[in-house]
């Protein structure tokens, strides 16, 4: 008589390790990556670090270049005085109000020119494009003061090119003072600060251009989706982060704007034509104003901070898509 034995059941398998994940903290401190680092950390705190310093000291003091500079005298602690005087000058806030109001009139202007060109690009044929990007490469390579110093040579009131043109056509244009007079002063400057700008970001869009795939813009040519269509509801939401970069960078440089005006305004609409560069310039340096600069140019860094925390806040949500 055999006996039936129950079939013995394997051991189930045991659960998996969990591995450990190590993170920097418990590597201790890297020594050669501290020493790498000082010499980045001491540079910035040289040219970044102590002018900064200084400049909030100083605005926070009564310091200037008659009363204190010159001799000798320790200025006086006033606390937000400067500050208080900044904010309630009607002069700053219309100030504020015409850089802006320029600021918006170039970021406009630079990204619409910017994205055609980028879509012109992207239709070209190999040797046009080679020739357009040849074109926007010199325009982008030319240093900005020998930009203005063209651009000041152009719109010359004896000799300019343009009066001379304008002229020719039948124009009453003849010796013309485009760089006196406010209003002609910022349009000088709004052509030459977007033929410097539309190349960067000509190229910056056309770069994202390249990367919207093929098949899709097919698709929707398919589904009946004509040019306006497809840019709206195709291209644009792939190239939305490119856009939003560029834009946030031309909104700063933009507004940090200085070489251009300062070297084309002629003495005469000096007050007329400042933006907040030259006007903490004007303070500061040529009349020795060093505290109400200070404090000028603390809300201006304030306000630039405020557009490069979106802008990096945008850097890193395009990162997490």
């Amino acid at each position: 008589m055999s006996v039936s034995t129950a079939p013995t059941q394997a051991p189930p398998p045991a659960p998996p390790r969990k591995r450990k994940i190590r993170d920097g903290r418990d590597r201790g401190i890297s020594w050669p990556a501290i020493t790498l680092l000082l010499p980045v950390v001491a540079v910035l705190g040289v040219f970044v670090g102590y002018p900064l310093a200084r400049m909030l000291i100083f605005s926070v003091q009564d310091f200037s270049r008659q009363n204190n500079l010159f001799s000798g005298k320790a200025p006086n602690w006033v606390g937000f005085d400067q500050y208080q005087k900044v904010l309630t000058d009607g002069e700053f806030w219309s100030l504020m109000g015409r850089s802006f109001a320029l600021m918006i009139v170039l970021v406009t202007l630079t990204m619409t020119l910017g994205m055609l060109i980028a879509l012109l690009m992207n239709r070209l044929g190999k040797w046009m494009k080679l020739l357009v990007s040849v074109g926007l490469l010199l325009a982008w390579a030319m240093p900005a003061l020998t930009s203005t110093v063209l651009f000041q040579w152009m719109f010359d009131t004896s000799y300019g090119v343009v009066n001379y043109v304008l002229t020719q056509i039948g124009l009453d244009f003849d010796r013309y003072a485009w760089l006196s007079q406010p209003f002609t002063f910022f349009m000088v400057v709004v052509f030459l600060v977007t033929w410097q700008s539309v190349p960067f970001v000509a190229f910056t869009l056309f770069a994202g251009l390249t990367q919207v795939p093929g098949e899709v813009l097919e698709a929707a040519e398919l589904d009946g989706a004509g040019p306006v269509q497809r840019f709206r509801q195709v291209i644009v939401p792939f190239i939305k982060p490119v856009i939003a970069v560029v834009l946030m960078l031309q909104v700063i440089w933009d507004l940090r704007l200085f070489t251009q005006v300062y070297a084309l305004r002629q003495s005469s609409a000096a007050a007329n034509t400042d933006v907040i560069g030259t006007y903490i310039y004007r303070y500061g340096v040529a009349q020795g104003n060093y505290s109400e600069a200070s404090a000028i140019a603390v809300i201006f860094a304030v306000i630039m901070l405020g557009l490069a925390f979106f802008y990096i806040r945008s850097l890193l949500r395009n990162e997490d898509v």
